[in-house]
């Protein structure tokens, strides 16, 4: 009863490991590559198939060996399963070509192992002469559990505090001690006991060495893969956070994307943020997005703002902007300001739970890149945004690049239409990104387009301010669907459209 209570509850480890891995793989996949959907649904598709594979597989493994071939693919898959966030990390840092066909391989390998496990554990537990109807239910039981208690865990608890790379070795080391602890139970079965036993020690020592040393690890090759000095990272459940900083550069990377270098992010910003406050009232302010505090910078310049309500969906973002001093300084201490509030939640369901209106709605959210971010694209997105705008008031929208991504950038625009706005386009060169588009909205067709700013600009004036709203013919106006939820047909435009120019 001992042994079989010692495999029950190995069964709820051997769960609990099986789904973290295949979680963290797709989490650090959607990090690196973007579309976290697609990302998730693939990755998920191909181990499930694997592991129906694995359990395929299982039924070549002779009767008399059942025991001694549950702990090796125990150790197994401890250590790849352990090495796989780790060594797809060093691999992103030399190239994104090897890590997509390592990525799979890793999923496939490791889902193969994983689906081993459960019918080899029945199969020993058989051998016990335990009842089959109470062997079934106690398995599937404990294994449900096991994926319900990582599956909480992961986002809470282990990408947040320990990142990918750790948490996958964890789940190693966990591996590496279920084969120990069931070898020890079962010793007078194993012939090999003294055998499984060194091995088991080794891994869970390469296991412990790698886990001790994975900030290491990965920090230096995400130092290949950014090329500057990183100053700070951090993890949280949403996003993987890295400033990097080579002499007076400041760059600001989300799960390996830029979104602003210091040297000329104040065109960004000023273009952002500037026409749509010089346009009228500016009493009382949003902004959506914008956790790194430089729009927010923008806004207190004009003395005559009373309130400024930032809402941001990571509360490590925000953190980052406001407690570090290299961080603040580039927004000038905005996020600790006196009129800033800062709401860490996502923009859509704070807006459906408050009531409050602006005379400015400043949209700053990162690109449509995938579906839960595409929805903060839709018409029912700026349909809520609408409400919560006073008469005569006024929404700017970061909208991605009018020259690299035409059909998604006049999308945002046909979707703010749809949404029952009047819209005035408009862009700016950046050089870290090219040129960038953004659109104001309204309920009144009225933009006075500004010929001077009542706060001191870096980059905007008259002249620069009047070219912003012309077009060339290669950027001109496309004839494309607006965003809707059942659709999502701005996601599809934005990965069509960059992936055509991105090598």
């Amino acid at each position: 009863m001992k042994l079989n209570r010692t495999l029950i509850i190995s069964v709820f480890i051997v769960a609990s490991c099986g789904l973290a891995y295949e979680l963290i793989l797709a989490a650090l996949a959607s990090y690196l590559l973007g579309d976290s959907i697609l990302q998730f649904s693939s990755i998920i598709g191909l181990y499930l198939f694997s592991m129906g594979i694995g359990a395929h597989l299982s039924k070549y493994v002779k009767d008399e060996d059942t025991l001694a071939r549950f702990i090796e693919i125990e150790l197994l898959v401890g250590i790849i399963g352990g090495i796989s966030a780790l060594a797809l990390f060093v691999a992103f840092g030399f190239s994104a070509a090897p890590f997509r066909t390592l990525l799979y391989a890793f999923v496939l390998i490791v889902g193969t192992i994983v689906g081993m496990e459960i019918p080899l554990v029945m199969r020993v537990l058989n051998e016990q002469k335990a009842d089959f109807k109470e062997l079934v239910a106690k398995v599937l039981s404990f294994d449900y559990l096991g994926a319900l208690a990582v599956s909480l865990l992961f986002p809470l608890v282990f990408a947040p505090k320990l990142g990918m790379a750790r948490s996958a070795l964890l789940f190693g080391l966990l591996n590496a001690a279920v084969a120990a602890l069931t070898a020890r139970m079962f010793k007078g079965r194993l012939k090999n006991y003294r055998a499984l036993q060194t091995r088991a020690a080794i891994m869970l020592l390469v296991l412990a060495a790698a886990f001790l040393y994975a900030d290491r690890i990965t920090f230096q090759a995400e130092q290949r893969y950014f090329g500057d000095p990183i100053v700070y990272e951090s993890h949280s459940p949403y996003q993987r956070l890295v400033v990097t900083r080579w002499k007076d550069d400041t760059r600001l990377y989300l799960n390996g994307n830029l979104q602003f270098s210091s040297r000329d992010e104040v065109r960004y910003h000023e273009a952002l943020v500037l026409p749509v406050m010089q346009m009228g009232k500016r009493e009382n302010v949003l902004i959506l997005g914008g956790g790194d505090g430089l729009a927010a910078r923008e806004v207190l310049k004009y003395a005559d703002v009373e309130r400024v309500t930032l809402v941001d969906l990571d509360p490590d973002m925000t953190a980052a902007f406001r407690t570090s001093a290299a961080l603040s300084a580039l927004n000038q201490g905005a996020l600790s300001h006196p009129k800033m509030t800062v709401v860490n939640d996502d923009a859509a369901k704070w807006l459906e739970n408050h009531h409050d209106k602006f005379d400015v709605i400043i949209i700053d959210l990162p690109d449509p890149s995938n579906f839960s971010l595409g929805k903060l694209y839709s018409v029912p997105m700026y349909r809520l945004v609408a409400r919560h705008l006073k008469p005569q008031g006024r929404i700017t929208v970061q909208s991605t690049s009018p020259y690299f991504a035409p059909n998604a950038y006049w999308s945002v625009v046909a979707t703010l239409e749809a949404a029952g706005l009047h819209t005035a386009p408009y862009h700016v060169y950046v050089p870290s990104f090219g040129e960038w588009g953004f659109v104001l909205a309204a309920a009144e067709n009225h933009f006075p387009v500004p010929q001077s700013y009542d706060v001191e600009t870096k980059f905007l004036n008259a002249e620069t301010t009047a070219a912003m709203f012309h077009f060339p013919p290669d950027m001109a106006r496309r004839d494309v669907e607006p965003n809707y939820l059942n659709n999502q047909i701005l996601v599809s435009y934005f990965e069509r459209d960059w992936n055509s120019v991105i090598r």
